[in-house]
């Protein structure tokens, strides 16, 4: 069995029951003590596990936890990379797309001057920078205006206002969080509300989020998984969350992230 593997049984064992020791994950794996340690440290390091004596927990999310901008950046970069990668290649010339605030939507902003003669609506100031600084002279960038967050989205009435005059081909979302039954969540009561207009506002709905959003449950709920047109996520989110995605979303791109090329499975 291959380290990520091993990694993926291991925390799907921590989701189910809250907790795991060492010793049982060396039965069930059938290596090491060191092996299975190195599989916690590596599970502790992405953000996914809590290391305590003798194995490890679930980590207790805070519903209202908003990490700022810097400190999301600074996380799963090779993930966020091969999203962007892949999200960028279902953009097609010539059409008109939103993309939401986020680290992942952000790094998809850096993707986009590969695709010729765009219009691009965000709420993302670091989005709407990105597309001034390295963007085409064939794209055309609406910023909507509003109220802004931690993580730099600009939200409220007055961004919702313009978001609900336009309409877009597809929308790109990025998500604080994804569970079965919460699904896809935020800890900002007012960055639900304006993404859900970016929602209705398109014609398709396409979700960016890496492995470790999976379990984390914000505030406040945007749209429910089935509402997903396509989700493109890494291929580390384990087998039982792949199950249920597969089952309730449109479409699911898992992306490889051994070389960060963004090449689907």
């Amino acid at each position: 069995m291959l380290a990520r593997q091993r990694q993926a049984r291991i925390l799907e064992q921590v989701q189910r029951d809250g907790g795991v020791r060492v010793s049982e994950l060396t039965r069930i794996l059938g290596v090491s003590d060191m092996t299975v340690r190195r599989d916690l440290d590596v599970l502790a390091a992405d953000g996914l596990v809590e290391k305590v004596h003798g194995g490890a927990t679930a980590i207790d999310d805070i519903a209202t936890d908003e990490p700022g901008f810097e400190a999301k950046s600074a996380r799963e970069q090779a993930e966020k990379h091969a999203i962007a990668v892949a999200a960028a290649g279902l953009v097609r010339s010539g059409t008109a797309i939103a993309v939401t605030a986020g680290t992942t939507t952000w790094a998809l902003a850096r993707r986009l001057g590969e695709v010729s003669d765009l219009t691009i609506v965000t709420n993302s100031v670091r989005v709407a920078d990105e597309l001034h600084h390295r963007g085409r002279r064939d794209h055309s960038v609406i910023l909507t205006g509003g109220l802004r967050t931690p993580s730099d989205a600009l939200v409220g009435p007055v961004a919702e206002a313009a978001i609900r005059s336009l309409h877009v081909d597809q929308v790109f979302m990025g998500v604080h969080g994804m569970d079965e039954r919460s699904g896809f969540t935020t800890p900002n009561l007012m960055e639900a509300s304006t993404n859900r207009a970016f929602a209705e506002s398109a014609r398709r709905l396409v979700v960016l989020a890496d492995h470790t959003k999976w379990g984390v449950v914000g505030l406040s709920q945007i749209v429910p998984l089935h509402a997903a047109d396509t989700l493109v996520t890494d291929d580390r989110l384990p087998q039982g969350p792949r199950t249920v995605v597969d089952t309730l979303c449109g479409h699911v791109v898992y992306v490889s992230t051994d070389s960060s090329t963004g090449r689907a499975q």
